[in-house]
């Protein structure tokens, strides 16, 4: 799933692409991208693209003060083309969601791989007309997000760190992925309650928060759009890991799967050396 730096590597992207450019066409290919109808996708047609920013994932496309605004969810991306091929796309079942040319032939197609359809687009004005980003909690890049903050939305969490930290309502853009990378960097269990941290706990689990993200931030900086999966991935230490040595100590890598998803950890760096137990346990094994 792209997560807080992938999406602001394609902020920057767009923003170099799409700014002052107008779009001549939108064209959904699947119906269940579109999560609102009114005003409908075609009214972003003839409108210039003034800016592109990130809230949390999302990432939003002001074209004179409409907005496009998508969600990639867990398998969408984003896939620039320097010339759109002739003609319309044919719906279908292929991974085509949704297309924007621009007036020079360029655009980009939005896609979405798996049956799972959580690809979502929205039009709006205003884009906290939007529920989940109307949910959001603050940035954790944003200048004003200090330790201080920090130990604030943690005070009174009854919830595990791994769960906390993925909480859009509560710290904004962070996912599955980055959780496992920053929980590695502070030494931290993921099944740790929020309410047990110290504050020497909290503010070792910002540094790594902080400095996690911005380092991912810094090296998707400038990378092409259909590179940044790979980028991504590469920069990981143990999230999608598992069986590999971790680069800090040498131990193996180890998963604790879900239902829908996994998380990753090095028992030496994190958990004394003890492996975790299935989650429904939520303890380490004895």
């Amino acid at each position: 799933m792209p997560e807080l730096p992938e999406v602001e590597a394609l902020t920057d992207f767009l923003t170099e692409h799409l700014v002052g450019h107008e779009i001549v066409r939108v064209l959904p290919v699947a119906v269940s991208v579109l999560k609102t109808y009114d005003p409908p996708p075609v009214a972003l047609e003839g409108r210039t693209v003034t800016g592109v920013t990130r809230h949390g994932k999302f990432l939003d496309l002001d074209a004179d003060g409409l907005h496009l605004i998508t969600h990639l969810a867990r398998v969408g991306w984003l896939h620039w083309r320097d010339r759109l091929p002739d003609g319309p796309p044919r719906p279908g079942k292929g991974p085509l969601a949704l297309r924007v040319a621009l007036e020079d032939g360029e655009g980009f197609d939005l896609t979405e791989a798996g049956t799972q359809k959580r690809l979502a687009v929205y039009v709006v004005h205003d884009p906290a007309d939007v529920p989940g980003i109307a949910r959001l909690g603050p940035d954790p890049l944003a200048d004003g997000f200090d330790e201080a903050r920090f130990a604030a939305l943690l005070d009174g969490e009854r919830r595990q760190i791994k769960g906390a930290l993925r909480d859009q309502s509560l710290v904004a853009g962070i996912g599955n992925a980055y959780s496992d990378e920053i929980l590695h960097a502070a030494k931290m269990s993921p099944f740790k309650l929020a309410s047990s941290l110290t504050a020497d706990d909290v503010s070792v689990l910002y540094k790594a928060l902080r400095d996690t993200l911005a380092e991912a931030v810094e090296r998707s900086r400038g990378v092409a759009a259909g590179r940044l999966k790979a980028e991504k991935k590469s920069g990981l230490r143990v999230h999608g890991r598992a069986g590999e040595k971790c680069p800090v100590c040498g131990d193996t890598i180890r998963e604790v799967s879900f239902h829908d998803s996994s998380l990753q950890y090095c028992a030496t760096c994190q958990t004394g050396g003890k492996p975790l137990a299935d989650r429904r346990m939520s303890k380490l094994l004895k």
